[in-house]
């Protein structure tokens, strides 16, 4: 005869409580439901699967044909024989370096402030309020932004329409992002981790310092790189910022001074300059590089899956 253990009585006992809870009748309501939420899952992978398709079927000609030389060969709008994405991807990683070295520090700090010092206060809901409604804010407002600001203001300094001005346009668009996904890792460290620092007799920064933000480091990593992905992804700002959409030239021009001076572009911009031309060869062009962009970004969001099964806690 079997031994009657603890758990297969508690077994029972919750299968039981199930079953006079729900009776007998079966959950039709919630069938429904699952069964619309898998349809447009499915509808919504399908959409994705014939984009791809489509833009892999444009792109063939080019990725069968010249695919070293396009990833080789700088931005020319003019000649789709010649036309190629390397500058566009080295705008882009430069880009993206700018973003993750301006905004990713302040957005940070400031949810530090708001989730660990600033409390309740009036003045930290009004700064929650605005950063929410500056993340929905169009991406072609921050463009103005940055042209008003970091090209004509600050011109000595970023040296009018270069790369800098570009990057510190993305970095304010992206900034309300990873502030808002700091803030959401931030504020899901269990506040036993605070409670169990003070008691020891850390300090607030200490405590901050060693525990939260060691804590929260896997959703703040999350979402500061997919706010990278966005902005690797955005091209209204970079249109009038100064992207350069017809033929770059840099010359004999070194790296510092093609950050500082010359001119600049990234793989949307180049998307939007080869979508202008017309013919079947500008739309083979522009489904590669779709493509390339595609990949890049579904990289970076890899990248972000991995960081947080790298370094996710469970509590």
């Amino acid at each position: 005869m079997a031994l009657a253990t603890p758990a297969s009585h508690g077994a029972s006992t919750a299968a039981s409580l199930t079953t006079e809870l729900t009776g007998s009748k079966r959950d039709v309501r919630g069938r429904a439901v699952e069964a619309v939420l898998l349809a447009t899952l499915a509808l919504s992978l399908l959409i994705l699967v014939a984009l791809v398709v489509n833009l892999v079927q444009r792109a063939w000609p080019v990725l069968s044909g010249r695919l070293g030389d396009f990833l080789s060969s700088g931005l020319d709008a003019s000649n789709a024989a010649e036309a190629g994405v390397w500058q566009a991807i080295r705008g882009t990683l430069t880009l993206a370096v700018i973003v993750a070295i301006v905004s990713f520090p302040l957005g940070i700090a400031c949810a530090v402030f708001l989730e660990e010092y600033a409390g309740k206060s009036f003045f930290a809901r009004l700064i929650r309020i605005n950063v929410r409604n500056l993340a929905g804010v169009p991406s072609i407002v921050y463009g103005i932004l940055g042209l008003t600001i970091f090209v004509k203001f600050a011109d000595g300094i970023t040296g009018g329409r270069t790369v800098i001005s570009g990057g510190l346009a993305l970095a304010v668009l992206v900034l309300p992002v990873v502030i808002i996904t700091a803030s959401e890792a931030l504020r899901a460290v269990p506040q036993s981790i605070r409670e169990g620092a003070y008691g020891v007799g850390a300090t607030k920064w200490e405590t901050v310092r060693s525990h939260v933000l060691p804590s929260a480091a896997p959703g703040i990593l999350t979402g500061t790189v997919l706010a990278l992905s966005r902005a690797a992804g955005e091209a209204a700002p970079l249109l009038l910022v100064g992207g350069i959409t017809g033929l770059l030239r840099t010359g004999d021009q070194g790296l510092w001074e093609q950050i500082t001076k010359g001119g600049f572009t990234s793989m949307p911009v180049a998307i939007f300059s080869y979508a202008r031309q017309t013919g079947a060869d500008f739309q083979a062009v522009t489904g590669a590089a779709s493509l390339i962009l595609l990949i890049l970004v579904v990289l970076i969001n890899a990248l972000a899956i991995w960081l947080r099964n790298r370094f996710e806690k469970r509590w």
